[in-house]
């Protein structure tokens, strides 16, 4: 435990020193090296040294100490004398924690991902809820979901508050509340499934008492009100009660009531920008370039800040013209990236980083002073949130930094979770494949494909034939485990990546060879892939109960039911697989229809493209017949 003795006014800091103190294996002490702290929020140079004697941190706010206080750590391990400057790009940079796609972090976990967001200095935190909060006026609003307690959002709002990172409440007010109006409370309000109804009263005395629960436990006086991906508002019982009216009038009707609710509690608001962009491109494309928004439109639109979403591009002069466009709507832009978490079971790093680079640095040129970079869970979560953490390393020092030094990043990114970036590296070979492009860029989703898909019916095989992709999971497995004896807060992440990769090496081409050895009648290799299933079966258990461990150890337990059922449904096919073969081979069936079938490749414009594999949906990748549904 290394001994310091800070000189100054330590008074704002002490309580995060002492929730990091461990973290940090440090310990104030008038014994240890004196480091002078000096907190001037004018300065636009953040400052760390050290003389051989004596170290100094000039710092802004709670959060730029912290990130000084970790970097001053890492230099004093390298150098007997150093002097460091940085400064803060942006006024707010930080994430948003997806924490309504099943898998929502528990207190502690939300508390592991703060300490870490420390160490990198990043000062916002937007926890975004569509229905994972307590409205106590709606016990089925969250009902078995894993919604937040008013206690345990404040909580978490103070953890964060003495590391100098604010917490924002995220929640949805018009779109994307599927789970929340499936109930009967709400008939009466609804425009589509997942739509309020815009201009029923009722719906605002609904959406009023949403507003109040989220904010309450929070210091902040913002909130994301969402409002995106929209897409059947005013088609539903607004239509049949009102007929066809123009989007742009909707929208800015129900944004007025809503910025009307906002401010009647005091609360600043942002939402997301899309709607706006998608009404004004004749195709419906967010990203369309010649999308425009009509000038009286942008005039009637209320007091609200403009969040523009992006974590596609890796172009640079793309983010200039949306954000130029974005500034013609005259409200105050922020900028939201991402680390695609949401890929499939891994993270992608390829694509995080190219984007994050392109992204933030024309943030930077455009002068945008507020950044975040978004977690979501897509599809059931399956991806562990602090798989994130190379992205948030790069996200992080390209807000105090104009450019990243990748041999730097390794450097400190191995200081800051013991681990080194090739190690966590490693998670992108998951989906960066034989087969497809450097860094991944269109998305290739094969580690969740391949697990989830059927050995008979192989949606997939004819995609991945004759790639070796059983041979890459083995390398992965083999260099993963390679790391596995390291016992520290990550170590349950290696350790259901390692199992995954060792399932992966057998299934990954299971399909394959099943119809390889069937179409030649070769009856000796079919006992030979029956004997490779029982032994899968078992792995399966071993990588269901692995992920349930990083889950649990992270998340709230609701939500892994859905996994569960997704691992039981693989166990359980690989019985019937089991079952089919060993009846044909033993003449109780003259054929194995699901082999019989002429295979052909996975088909879904939507989700391929050059240089990728294809991913999706888990409904899509297990069956081509209907898992759900009349």
């Amino acid at each position: 435990m290394l001994k310091l003795h800070l000189i100054g006014d330590f008074q704002e800091l002490e309580a995060g020193w002492k929730l990091l103190s461990q973290t940090y294996k440090i310990e104030e002490n008038e014994a240890g090296i004196p480091i002078e702290i000096h907190k001037n929020p004018e300065k636009d140079k953040l400052t760390i040294s050290f003389d051989g004697k004596k170290g100094l941190i000039e710092y802004t706010s709670k959060n730029s100490f912290f990130r000084l206080l970790n970097l001053w750590l890492y230099e004093y391990k390298k150098n007997n004398t150093f002097s460091v400057q940085e400064k803060a790009n942006f006024d707010k940079t930080g994430v948003m924690v997806d924490a309504s796609r099943n898998a929502v972090l528990n207190v502690d976990g939300m508390k592991q991902l703060l300490n870490y967001m420390a160490k990198l200095g990043l000062n916002l935190v937007m926890l975004y809820t569509e229905d994972t909060y307590e409205v106590k006026e709606y016990p089925y609003f969250g009902y078995l979901r894993g919604r937040y307690t008013q206690e345990e959002m404040k909580e978490m709002d103070d953890y964060a508050f003495e590391l100098g990172i604010e917490m924002v409440p995220c929640i949805q007010t018009l779109g994307h509340l599927f789970n929340a109006l499936k109930y009967e409370y709400v008939n009466g309000i609804k425009d589509t499934s997942d739509i309020v109804l815009v201009g029923e009263t009722r719906t605002y005395e609904f959406l009023e008492n949403l507003i109040k629960s989220a904010t309450e436990p929070f210091r902040s006086n913002r909130i994301h009100i969402g409002m995106d991906e929209a897409f059947g508002l005013g088609t539903g019982v607004y239509r049949a009660k009102n007929g066809i009216r123009d989007s742009f009038t909707i929208m800015n009707e129900h944004l007025e009531k809503i910025i009307g609710i906002t401010k009647k509690y005091g609360l600043e608001a942002m939402m997301w920008s899309d709607m706006y962009y998608r009404f004004g491109s004749k195709t419906g494309d967010y990203y369309d370039l010649e999308s425009e928004i009509p000038e009286e439109v942008i005039n009637e639109i209320p007091d609200v800040e403009m969040v523009f979403w992006d974590y596609y591009h890796e172009d640079e002069k793309v983010y200039d013209v949306f954000f130029r466009k974005h500034k013609e709507m005259k409200k105050k832009v922020v900028f939201a990236g991402g680390i695609w978490t949401w890929n499939g079971v891994a993270p992608n790093y390829g694509k995080s980083f190219e984007a994050t680079k392109a992204g933030l640095a024309s943030a930077k040129k455009n002068d945008i002073s507020e950044v975040f970079a978004t977690l979501w869970g897509d599809d059931g979560g399956e991806t562990p949130i602090l798989s994130a953490l190379p992205g948030l390393q790069l996200f992080a020092d390209l807000s105090y930094r104009d450019e990243v030094d990748e041999n730097q990043m390794s450097e400190e990114f191995k200081h800051n979770t013991n681990y080194s970036l090739k190690e966590f590296m490693l998670l992108n070979d998951f989906d960066e494949t034989p087969g497809v492009m450097e860094n991944n860029l269109n998305t290739s989703a094969a580690s969740k494909f391949l697990l989830w898909q059927d050995p008979l019916l192989g949606l997939y095989d004819q995609t991945v034939a004759g790639l070796g992709l059983g041979d890459h999971y083995q390398n992965l497995a083999n260099q993963l485990k390679e790391i596995l004896s390291k016992e520290n807060d990550l170590s349950l992440l290696f350790e259901f990546y390692h199992i995954l990769a060792v399932v992966l090496s057998v299934k990954a081409e299971l399909g394959v060879r099943l119809k390889t050895a069937y179409d030649a009648e070769n009856k000796e290799a079919l006992k030979n892939e029956v004997e490779q299933i029982k032994t899968l079966q078992l792995s399966l258990n071993e990588l269901r109960i692995a992920h349930r461990n990083v889950w649990m150890a992270y998340n709230k337990p609701f939500g892994w039911e859905v996994l569960d059922i997704r691992y039981g449904g693989a166990i359980s096919r690989m019985s019937t697989a089991v079952d089919r073969v060993n009846d044909y081979l033993n003449g109780k069936l003259d054929e194995i229809s699901e082999l019989k079938e002429k295979k052909l490749p996975f088909s879904n414009p939507y989700y391929l493209g050059e240089g990728t594999l294809g991913r999706g949906l888990y409904k899509d990748m297990v069956t081509p017949g209907k898992l759900s549904g009349v």
